[in-house]
């Protein structure tokens, strides 16, 4: 299967899992309701810590708040599905991304870098404290969305 029939299906059977989980009446016991795969959670905030510095490095500050937002969702996930996730890592990592939001609040692109590479060094340090040492998060050196523009509206 190429990359993108294998994107295609993996986007395809998310929003069918999202569907089924939200559609009342399906018939599925409390127990048998869905639980993404931590791996899952993980990649889904991979692609918002890519986004976040993306839009923070163009400065659209609106959707750096955004990306922010959905991350902590993505962490929250994790950490109420996972109970092996120690608690410290999670409120390491919400101290980092409130710094994360003051820069973006700020518009300060400046202290915007600053305060992603914490959050980045704060992955870092939770995939260690989980034995997941060679899972290493980086500041993005390309981007990979070429179907999205992240620079601010008014500026394209």
């Amino acid at each position: 299967m190429d990359f993108r029939r294998y994107w295609l299906a993996a986007l395809v059977a998310g929003a069918t899992a999202a569907v089924a989980i939200v559609q009342p009446g399906l018939g599925a016991s409390a127990a048998e309701q869905y639980v993404p795969q931590l791996g899952d959670i993980m990649n889904a905030t991979q692609v918002r810590h890519q986004k976040l510095f993306f839009a923070g490095r163009a400065r659209n500050w609106q959707l750096a708040a955004y990306e922010t937002r959905l991350l902590r969702g993505n962490l929250r996930d994790a950490a109420v599905l996972y109970s092996g996730i120690p608690i410290t890592s999670v409120t390491t990592l919400a101290e980092r991304l409130q710094a994360v939001d003051d820069a973006i609040e700020a518009k300060d692109a400046k202290r915007f870098a600053k305060a992603f590479g914490e959050l980045t060094t704060g992955c870092n340090q939770c995939h260690q404290s989980l034995d997941r040492p060679y899972i290493v998060m980086k500041q993005p050196s390309d981007q990979p969305f070429g179907n999205q523009q992240f620079t601010p509206p008014g500026e394209r």
